[in-house]
């Protein structure tokens, strides 16, 4: 008999409802089979015709056959998630940003995954220190991706001194494995000065451009460091010269790959081009945007969208007076979208509030690692209008709690002022202002 995997909703109306399973029910077999963890769940539910065993909470056992399109999902979500325990990073790596969190904080900030399965699921970047034979195997077999790949680098000596995991270097031998089996992947270098720079960062370009086409994009980000630093290997800042001959070489490689594969492959992040003081790139240089959660063209689809918002939009002269607080980074792109709306709304006023990272330090300038704190310290007596808009990555997923435990509703207090929980986009930006 396989594990037992305890069910923790249902979903009203889905396959899983109508067959009368209910929370607290347990999944025995799929298809005869024992379910190790959320892939295999995956994998065997994909088919049109299910076996499911399940196991009700006073013992009697149920077989229901289940009829259903392909790839149609039953319904079920299960109490863990992974429906298997979540595996920790095995690594100490001299850019961890866990790292450098300060004493105090909710035990969930700590815990540093490295979980192959959260790269399928939820897009989460993986160093491959922590995966298996058997998982390699298993993503083969069920051709599960795109998988997401924390390279750093690829001199293998030097991954094992950044990762502090002397089996670091071979791990990379498992993209040869995800490319022969021709598994998609993304990649992601985060540079730190004077490690994996300059020409190191040339041979990582060369040596993961052989994995195209599977290996569809790779970005670089500079590491992010706070003032929590004390006792971890020294790392120093990169200064506007540095992002520029970041920029070079990213730009040399994208020019010579376009040209012969038709794709720019390597992307930076837009902390570089702000950093450089360069102009972000034209949209068609992103490739489709593959490398959003990294920063990689956000800055320039949230300009395009809100350019394209606001060209649609009806022009009124109703009286609003709002405010935007946002990080730094972000803040003289947000100043450009608010002049761009003056002419068609002059009526409209909005005052848009750079917040300093206190909590974490000035270096950190990206608006969803500000806490409640902040705000409230630096927002304090200024006048923000009717509403206070926050973008949502400010918050825990789901939920009203900022990264410092502070609440919306007490930062409402604190302030006086209603916040308003815009979602990323350009044009739920124009329509929050408006609304």
């Amino acid at each position: 008999m396989g594990r037992e995997h305890r069910i923790r909703s249902v979903q009203p109306g889905s396959i899983a409802w109508e067959m009368g399973i209910e929370p607290g029910d347990r999944l025995l077999l799929v298809n005869g089979q024992k379910i190790e963890d959320v892939f295999d769940y995956r994998y065997y539910i994909e088919e049109e015709q299910v076996l499911l065993l399940i196991e009700k909470p006073d013992g009697e056992q149920w077989e229901l056959e289940i009829e259903k399109e392909e790839q149609e999902d039953l319904g079920m979500e299960f109490e863990q998630g992974l429906m298997d325990e979540y595996r920790s990073c095995r690594n100490q790596c001299i850019f961890c940003f866990i790292d450098q969190m300060p004493p105090g904080m909710r035990k969930t900030l700590y815990f540093k995954d490295d979980d192959s399965r959260l790269s399928f699921l939820q897009g989460n970047y993986v160093t491959l220190t922590n995966m298996s034979d058997h998982d390699i195997e298993r993503i083969v077999r069920y051709h599960l991706e795109p998988i997401n790949i924390s390279f750093q680098t690829t001199n293998p000596t030097l991954r094992c001194r950044m990762l502090h995991n002397r089996f670091a270097g071979e791990a990379l031998q498992k993209v040869d494995l995800l490319y022969e089996a021709g598994i998609e992947m993304n990649g992601q270098i985060v540079l730190c000065k004077g490690f994996n720079d300059g020409e190191e960062l040339e041979r990582s370009i060369r040596d993961l451009t052989g994995y195209l086409p599977f290996l569809r994009s790779v970005s670089v980000v500079p590491v992010g460091l706070t003032k929590f630093r004390e006792g971890l290997e020294p790392l120093e800042a990169f200064t506007k010269e540095d992002a520029r001959e970041v920029l070079q070489t990213i730009h040399k490689w994208q020019e010579k790959l376009y040209r012969e594969q038709g794709v720019h492959f390597i992307h930076a992040s837009d902390e570089w081009y702000i950093l450089a003081g360069w102009e972000l790139p034209p949209e068609e240089s992103y490739d489709g945007y593959l490398q959003l959660e990294n920063g990689v063209g956000m800055l320039r689809l949230l300009l395009n969208e809100f350019r394209e918002a606001l060209e649609q939009a009806e022009a009124d002269s109703v009286h609003r007076e709002k405010s935007i607080a946002t990080g730094l980074l972000v803040y003289p792109f947000l100043c450009r979208m608010i002049t761009q709306m003056a002419e068609k709304f002059p009526n409209t006023k909005i005052s848009v509030f750079p917040v300093k990272n206190e909590f974490f330090g000035e270096q950190i300038t990206v608006s969803g690692l500000l806490t409640g704190q902040d705000l409230v310290s630096q927002l304090q007596g200024k006048e923000l209008g009717d509403r206070l808009l926050i973008p949502c990555n400010m918050l825990r997923a789901d939920e009203d709690v900022f990264l410092d435990d502070f609440t919306v509703s007490g930062v409402e207090r604190s302030l006086q002022v209603k916040l308003d929980i815009v979602k990323s986009s350009g044009q739920d930006l124009l329509e929050a202002l408006l609304r």
